[in-house]
């Protein structure tokens, strides 16, 4: 039974007041969305989604993405109204210190909140990836009677989303996998922080989405019957993902602001925020006002989440008995566990193996770890072969299969990065590849990932000068300093085979946090394990590979990644000199993981009394200060690379023996003198 339309207006209201209270009170936020969207909002909530706010993870539930993050009082009004656990004290603490209302929606933070969202078009590229991800435990699990996950990807989405690239590239994407089970309302105010979107945003976008392969309808926003009609057509495409462009007013109802970018940004000011109030039929001089019967109409939504959540259930125990082992393995993705014996058939690589680039090592753990994990899947974008991501004998994720395990994302790196995102919130492991230089164009949803403390995996190669005649537009001597700078990203940069299986243990156990692998293209020696410490050391972070020969260490070299064989080699030459210098050499593959051991340990691999080091990397210096200390140096780069071959590269550089061993006798010698 549909309420009245008195009803309806009343329960509009009262998400369009309480955003404007909250805002005024915190003297701070975006009044102006809440207000517009409110309509279509309160259609979507009530009338389409499928959730249950008593339980927030129900695996089947609907999953809705404001995009629009800069709108978070709308989201945080719907959720305290229709139940969740977001009482009205956190309404009225809305971007105050430890409240659950913060600026952007935070997921983690707030029950209901499914991703961070914010920087604009993140949020449309994390529902892509969400739809990936629905479709892909829809056809692994579902069964002919036991419809188990037909849940969807809904959202809202803003002229400032799809003004970003982000954005293009994951709808363009999204067509092209035919992902029927996403629909995004578009709040199509035409007002952006600037002003009219008319002074830069003039497309079509409806002709837009339909060319990248979408379903589209054009609505009034503020009509209801016209939101519902055109939210059940969407409902019923399977084969694409759904658009609707609704027309709404920013700040509507505001006698003085309403359509215009006052609204956007900034509280509407007391005055205004009364007036507002009197336009609409409300008390003006109450706040946070909400009326019992629209309380009561919205809260309805418990015991219809109950119902639904109830139903499925049912569905869920005849699944349980029906596919037992299909049930056991997905309730195993839904705790967060790995399937025993995950790692039991991982490459094994030794000393009698021939040198071998850490890419080409990580694509055979990669084989190994999709025969063995079904939650793991990824891609690259556009570098399969180069990156070692596509994995052979595993078919392709497409329309026509979408349990497939590979992703074709083409050459879109951003939308990449924010698809990962909204797999890894959904419950996979997501990985996706492509060179290390190129994570400049991941950087926002790679931070983001950080910020959720969720888990996707990059895999980053071409790691260095080392990959040659590309040149310095390919080669990333910055990219290494600009990620170790990102809270809770663990970078590892393994020195060879043995290590880079072990880096991807590391990775897939993870959790708190995306990890980022760095691999070589050109070959490395294979350290033989009988002679140095095992590679498991590599969770440490850092460790002493080779110890100075029979005396305390006069100097340690520190090195990651591809450096790490040129510093065993100028540990020779320091100790068969004419003056032999005792050297220690560490491995360094992982600043955090080290920064995480207690310091007992780091203390006995970087002993204080021994202050001569030289860290060894071809990138820039920035950070390795901490390790060297002042009577320390570095052999990396102070300037762009350049396109040779790469053995000329490298020895152009200073990355040799002979160069690094001449540069440890510099600061043995700057420290105890000649």
């Amino acid at each position: 039974m549909q309420p009245s339309h008195d009803l309806d207006r009343l329960c509009i209201n009262t998400l369009r007041t309480l955003s404007m209270d909250a805002v005024e009170k915190a003297k701070s936020g975006h009044p102006g969305l809440p207000m517009g969207a409110a309509a279509m909002a309160y259609v979507l909530w009530t009338r389409f989604l499928r959730y249950n706010p008593a339980h927030p993870l129900w695996p089947a539930r609907d999953r809705f993405v404001l995009s629009a993050g800069h709108g978070s009082m709308l989201l945080y009004s719907l959720l305290h109204l229709t139940g969740y656990d977001l009482p009205m004290e956190e309404i009225q603490r809305f971007r105050q210190w430890g409240s659950r209302t913060p600026g952007h929606p935070e997921h983690g933070l707030t029950a209901g909140v499914e991703t961070t969202t914010g920087p604009l078009g993140q949020g449309f590229g994390n529902g892509v990836g969400m739809a990936v991800a629905q479709k892909y435990f829809a056809a692994r699990y579902n069964r002919k009677d036991f419809r188990l996950l037909d849940y969807r990807i809904l959202g809202l989405v803003s002229d400032g989303d799809l003004m970003e690239g982000v954005a293009s590239e994951a709808a363009s994407l999204a067509g092209h996998l035919g992902l029927g089970n996403l629909i995004y309302l578009y709040d199509q105010n035409s007002i952006c922080l600037d002003g009219p979107t008319s002074k830069c945003f003039t497309e079509n976008v409806e002709k837009r989405f339909q060319a990248y392969g979408w379903h589209t309808r054009a609505i009034d926003g503020n009509d209801l019957e016209a939101v519902e009609g055109a939210l059940d057509e969407a409902s019923l495409e399977v084969s694409r993902p759904s658009l609707i462009l609704a027309r709404t007013h920013i700040g509507y109802g505001s006698p003085h602001k309403q359509d215009s970018a006052e609204a956007h940004g900034s509280p509407l000011g007391a005055e205004e925020v009364r007036l507002t109030k009197r336009a609409l039929g409300w008390p003006e001089e109450a706040t946070f006002l909400v009326p019992p019967e629209a309380l009561a109409h919205f809260r309805r939504s418990l015991e219809i989440g109950a119902r639904l959540e109830g139903e499925w259930m049912e569905i869920w125990r005849g699944y349980q008995r029906a596919f037992p082992s299909e049930a056991r393995e997905l309730e195993r993705i839904w705790r967060g566990d790995l399937p025993a014996g995950w790692d039991a058939e991982l490459p094994v690589f030794g000393g009698d193996t021939k040198p071998l680039a850490t890419r080409e090592a990580s694509g055979k753990v990669i084989a190994s770890l999709c025969a063995k994990v079904p939650e793991f899947l990824g891609g690259s974008a556009d570098l399969g072969g180069s990156t070692q991501t596509y994995v052979k004998g595993f078919p392709d994720f497409s329309q026509e299969n979408y349990q497939g395990r590979s992703i074709w994302f083409g050459v879109r790196e951003h939308s990449m990065g924010s698809m990962m995102n909204g797999m890894a919130l959904s419950g996979l492991i997501p990985y996706g590849g492509t060179f290390l230089i190129f994570s400049d164009y991941m950087r926002p949803s790679i931070r983001l990932a950080a910020l959720m403390e969720i888990r996707p995996i990059y895999v980053f190669t071409h790691d260095s000068i080392g990959l040659g005649e590309d040149g310095p537009t390919h080669q990333p001597v910055e990219s290494l300093a600009a990620l170790r700078a990102i809270p809770h990203l663990v970078l590892i940069r393994p020195a060879d085979a043995t290590e880079t299986v072990e880096a991807w243990k590391i990775a897939v156990r993870h959790q708190g946090g995306p990890v980022a692998l760095v691999f070589c293209r050109q070959k490395l020696p294979v350290l033989d394990r009988n002679r140095f410490p095992p590679a498991a050391m590599v969770e440490k972070g850092a460790y002493i590979l080779s110890e100075a020969r029979n005396a305390e260490p006069q100097l340690i070299l520190m090195a990651s990644g591809s450096e790490v064989s040129v510093a065993l080699e100028a540990q020779k030459l320091l100790e068969n000199g004419e003056r032999p210098v005792a050297a220690r050499v560490v491995s360094f593959p992982s600043w955090q993981l080290f920064e995480r051991q207690p310091r007992e340990y780091r203390e006995s691999v970087l002993p204080p009394r021994i202050t001569p080091r030289l860290a060894v990397e071809a990138a820039v210096s920035m950070g390795w200060e901490r390790y060297i200390g002042p009577a320390g140096a570095f052999v990396g780069m102070t300037r762009f690379g350049a396109s040779a071959p790469l053995e000329d590269v490298m020895k152009q550089f200073g990355f040799t023996a002979e160069n690094v061993a001449r540069q440890a006798r510099e600061v043995i010698e700057k420290r105890l003198g000649p």
